[in-house]
């Protein structure tokens, strides 16, 4: 049977949420008139098959439906699925392996389907995503929810956290950002409007673009996640934008154009969390943030709407990183990596090489949200090189290149939000949507490999 490990003081910290679980089957709120927000923890079932439990490192604690694996399912009595409207049906899932998806039927097990919520790696089994899926008609009022596993491959492919059940009204008060659909779809006739150049003969026929962009400023601010609280995150390296701090809005960055990245017409921000060697900050001299694509069709890939945000990697992610390890840090120029760190978490780099890292975003998008909650569940990764389902537009696949001035040492680094592990990057979208609009245009869409300045 699989097991996954979860650190001591993570149960300690969790141990009321566990309690509290066990008595609570339901966490419901009415904010908002219309219908209600109802969370669904998914060690509440009535009834279930194959379904083991375990403590869960996710966060709020408790415990998560485990080893889940095709045709195990689970019965919930008495979920409120509200009034008639928009329902979003979401699940908090981890997954090391495998792809699938959880079915939710209403009355009996092979009743009438709510909604399907896709599947696929999370990058491990306490490493935390949510999926989510609207659904536009839907049974009202209480009603026996049962969660049916089908997975692709054999064995065991998901654990589950959580189900929620977001009535129509209610997404500003769960956190969601909707876009605002007259401004997106003007934004989208431009850009269907425009005529994409000729790409020359010998062109990389490549999908990708790029913005490169200085090192501005570090602050303990996140707009994203701590918006309007200056000093509550940990310190972050910011580049792009010169003005962006806690208080940063879509109005702020397109107000405040100086920005360090080439081209001048990108002033969107963008930050990761400061990596220190010997307690000592060290600051990237710059980082390359490509847009690509990842589609078997890069040719359907639109611009991303003003004022999205997402976020890559996490913060709580705190496991070693030995060599090997995907996503993890790497030497970049002659001589590469000669050795790890005395905790086996960090390379060390040839005296002519230095630490690097690439850390890639998600390229789907749900097509209705510029942020959600955990500033993930509006997008998702391509896991079968196209973008459907719940994420059905494609949007470039943004990845952040940092290379340190560093070559490190066996003492190893540390970043201001932990492990190597806790690596993570957000993003906050200012372009110029016409100088936007035109590189998705001449070089995704036509796979075409550009440079900063968006020419062939």
């Amino acid at each position: 049977m699989r097991r996954h490990p979860v650190p001591l003081h993570t149960l300690l910290a969790n141990a009321l949420a566990v309690v509290l679980a066990a008595t609570l089957s339901l966490t419901v709120s009415t904010q908002q008139a219309q219908a209600a927000t109802v969370t669904v923890q998914a060690e509440s079932y009535a009834a279930q098959s194959g379904v083991g439990l375990e403590a869960t490192a996710d966060v709020g604690g408790g415990q998560n439906a485990a080893f889940l694996a095709d045709g195990d399912w689970m019965r919930f009595d008495n979920v409120d699925l509200g009034a008639a409207g928009r329902l979003t049906v979401s699940a908090r899932i981890a997954s090391a392996v495998g792809s699938g998806t959880v079915e939710l039927r209403t009355a009996t097990l092979n009743g009438p389907l709510l909604a399907v919520i896709p599947v696929s790696p999370t990058g491990g089994w306490q490493n935390w995503a949510t999926r989510a899926t609207d659904v536009t008609t839907h049974p009202t009022g209480s009603q026996t929810v049962f969660a049916v596993l089908r997975g692709a491959t054999p064995g065991d492919f998901v654990n589950i956290n959580w189900f929620s059940f977001v009535g129509q009204g209610d997404t500003a008060a769960a956190g969601w950002v909707p876009v605002d659909q007259a401004k997106w779809n003007a934004q989208l006739a431009q850009f269907r409007a425009m005529t994409p150049a000729a790409v020359p003969a010998g062109n990389v026929r490549v999908p990708e673009f790029n913005a490169t962009c200085e090192y501005s400023h570090s602050k303990p601010d996140d707009p994203i996640v701590f918006p309007g609280l200056a000093g509550a995150s940990h310190m972050h390296s910011f580049f792009g934008n010169k003005s962006t701090n806690a208080f940063t809005t879509t109005d702020s960055l397109l107000a405040n154009t100086p920005t360090t990245c080439t081209p001048a017409n990108d002033f969107s921000a963008y930050w990761i969390p400061t990596l220190y060697e010997n307690d000592r900050a060290v600051e990237p001299g710059e980082m390359i943030v490509y847009y690509g694509s990842r589609l078997a069709d890069p040719s359907v890939t639109v611009p991303f709407p003003q004022g999205f945000r997402m976020i890559a990697g996490s913060a709580v992610t705190q496991t070693p990183t030995p060599a090997g390890s995907p996503g993890q840090f790497w030497c970049a120029g002659p001589g590469g990596e000669i050795g790890r760190s005395a905790d086996g978490n960090w390379p060390r780099c040839a005296p002519t090489a230095n630490l690097t890292h690439q850390l890639v975003f998600p390229d789907c998008w749900d097509g209705k949200n510029l942020d959600s909650p955990d500033h993930k569940s509006h997008v998702a990764f391509t896991y079968d090189g196209k973008c459907s389902g719940a994420y059905p537009v494609a949007i470039p696949n943004l990845s952040f290149v940092t290379s340190y001035p560093t070559s490190g040492s066996s003492a190893g680094f540390k970043l201001a939000s932990g492990m190597a592990s806790s690596i993570h990057g957000d993003f906050f979208n200012a372009w110029d949507n016409a100088a936007l609009g035109h590189r998705v245009k001449d070089c995704i869409n036509q796979k075409a490999k550009c440079n900063s300045a968006g020419t062939f």
